[in-house]
């Protein structure tokens, strides 16, 4: 009995070991973030544990090792809203959050009726000094996302799926909010079935900032574009952000992807933006993008037009790259898809004296498919 005991022992030491630590480190603007660095890796059991983890005070390594469902834990709403795109059953309705119907879509048809999950309204709150990690392919957070708000740092979420938060009703919940932060690393992470934004940093300054890996996926039965396509993707609109978008395989959305404003620098690079029915790059006012390395297969419009945002399609003029970010810049290709007009060269002189991610080429980036998302580290 005691020969098993151990054994067993030495093989659960085995399975945790395997699971417990960040892989690899940031590049790019986040760069130097450790989350909760060499912390005892905790473990959760249950939905309230994982909140309480997340939450407190202490630099914590969390690691998932299931699906936590937050489906039903909060209970559910009924209340009234609007159909701002179209009564058909391929379509987002909205829930009239602070009377959003009557603010912007009055003239929208009214819904009487609808009923969601009160849990994905509201992500987890993240306190500094976290890593949130899933074992393999178990880390699955279901009906619930993440908040990285009130001034929170260095916090690492990788190898997580982000799925089914009310993808009906605009509203409904985003996956992973950063509003006034630092120090953010998202990585090999998945998002689908979404109610709203994938990844939103907010309107407050998130400072540096590397979404890397992850797989953005769109696909839907319910959009405000009515075409299986989401809309509401990425959303980049912080007072004072720095962004690295590198190596996300973003697809099957119809804008957004990402939407950039306020005061953000972004450099996309390497990533794979496919199968979007309308436009991947809105630049809002006060954004500054340069893009390089990028694959645009089968996307409408690489990038919105009339917008008054600085994009720099990095290919127009790969020597003007190499005095702020050491390498010329990387040509960006596209298959059956609009393409970038971006020419500002003005935005690189923000690249200056920052940790800038290496760029690898536009056909490096085709592999992006095969290794972004959780379960692929």
């Amino acid at each position: 009995m005691q020969s098993y005991i151990i054994a067993a022992l030495a093989a659960f030491a085995t399975s945790v070991s395997a699971a417990d630590g960040v892989k690899g480190a940031a590049q790019g603007f986040a760069k130097g973030v450790t989350g909760g660095g060499n912390a005892a890796p905790v473990y959760p059991s249950t939905t309230a544990e994982l909140k309480n983890y997340l939450a407190d005070s202490s630099p914590r390594v969390i690691v998932l090792t299931k699906t936590f469902d937050f489906t039903g834990t909060e209970g559910t709403a009924t209340e009234s809203g609007c159909a701002p795109w179209g009564t058909g059953s391929a379509c987002q309705v909205a829930i009239n959050k602070d009377n959003w119907c009557g603010n912007y879509q009055p003239k929208a048809p009214k819904v009487n009726k609808i009923t969601y999950d009160k849990a994905g309204v509201l992500g987890m709150t993240v306190g500094s000094n976290k890593s949130l990690i899933g074992q393999g392919s178990k880390g699955v957070i279901k009906g619930k996302g993440v908040r990285i708000v009130s001034n929170a740092k260095n916090i690492i979420i990788q190898n997580v799926r982000f799925t089914d938060i009310n993808p009906e009703y605009v509203w409904g919940g985003d996956a992973i909010t950063v509003d006034g932060a630092d120090l953010v690393w998202i990585d090999h992470v998945t998002t689908d079935l979404i109610a709203r934004q994938h990844i939103v940093l907010g309107n407050k300054a998130s400072n540096r900032v590397t979404i890397s890996n992850c797989d953005i996926n769109g696909a839907t039965g319910w959009s405000a574009t009515c075409d299986g396509h989401h809309y509401w993707g990425i959303y980049l609109t912080g007072s004072n952000d720095l962004v690295t978008l590198q190596k996300n395989y973003i697809h099957h959305t119809s804008g957004r992807s990402p939407k950039v404003g306020g005061n953000t620098l972004l450099h996309a690079v390497n990533n794979y933006f496919y199968a979007n029915s309308q436009h991947a790059f809105e630049a809002d006012s006060g954004a500054k993008i340069l893009a390089e390395g990028n694959v645009f297969q089968n996307v409408k419009q690489a990038q919105q037009a009339g917008l008054p945002g600085k994009m720099f399609n990095g290919a127009s003029s790969p020597a003007s790259c190499k005095q702020y970010l050491g390498h010329a810049c990387a040509r960006n290709t596209y298959g059956s898809s609009g393409a970038l007009t971006g020419t500002d060269s003005s935005i690189m002189n923000g690249f200056g004296g920052k940790n800038v991610a290496a760029a690898g080429t536009a056909e490096s980036a085709k592999g992006v498919q095969a290794s972004a998302g959780y379960g692929k580290i």
